[in-house]
């Protein structure tokens, strides 16, 4: 079975930057649906930006859309039967060391997304098949030697899993699927640096789609329950 991740992150984890929280996440869906999410959000990207006079080929970050763009965003993709957002927040306040090397902190903090996030959603006792989750992440932070860095890591902490992972890196200017990561893991990392960015949008998420977890701990919010594969929520 393959699992297709959307990731991005907002924040900075760097020991530099003065920001409080970090936050990795975005979304993951089945492969029937993996289409028509993108194509669902390309066309909403498209009426914003006709809207706006924006060139077709600019990328438009979650810090330039409105309130009602990203509610209509959300609206539309959220009951796409298995679309499910994942956050993992990090409160670097709460942190007793700083991060020396983030693009090693960033390969944890994607672990937690899977394991704190992705994983728990999963009946794996209805899922008779190995799992391969295809991954697709923003190139920006990340160093040419770092490429396949992650993909050996988490392979490597979920050796005792039947679990396989493929990371692709792209720019997310041609990417609409990690576009759609970042307005994600943007307005959770919103809710928590300022709730009064998003929050005339927050009442329009529905918790069966979302779940966010906090670190350090495991407290969650949004969804607990597992995906139960069928009619409403089929793989």
């Amino acid at each position: 079975m393959k699992i297709f991740v959307y990731l991005d992150e907002s924040g900075s984890i760097h020991k530099n930057s003065s920001t409080k929280y970090f936050a990795v996440g975005g979304y993951f869906t089945f492969g029937e649906d993996k289409n028509k999410i993108i194509s669902t959000y390309k066309k909403i990207n498209k009426k914003i930006k006709d809207e706006k006079n924006i060139s077709l080929d600019k990328e438009i970050k979650s810090y330039n859309m409105g309130n009602n763009d990203k509610i209509n965003i959300f609206n539309k993709i959220q009951d796409i039967d298995t679309f499910y957002g994942t956050v993992k927040v990090f409160d670097k306040m709460q942190m007793s060391k700083d991060v020396i090397e983030s693009n090693i902190f960033f390969n944890y903090a994607v672990k937690l997304v899977f394991k704190d996030c992705v994983i728990p959603l999963l009946n794996l006792n209805q899922i008779n098949e190995s799992i391969e989750f295809i991954m697709s992440i923003d190139n920006r932070n990340i160093r040419v030697g770092d490429l396949n860095n992650l993909e050996t890591y988490l392979k490597t902490e979920f050796c005792l899993s039947d679990f396989d992972f493929k990371v692709t890196y792209y720019d997310s200017a041609y990417n609409y699927g990690i576009q759609l990561a970042d307005l994600i893991v943007n307005t959770f990392y919103n809710s928590y640096k300022d709730r009064k960015i998003v929050e005339k949008v927050l009442p329009y998420l529905k918790g069966k789609n979302f779940r966010v977890s906090l670190f350090p701990g495991r407290k969650i919010k949004g969804r607990i329950a597992k995906i139960e594969y069928n009619n409403n929520e089929s793989i």
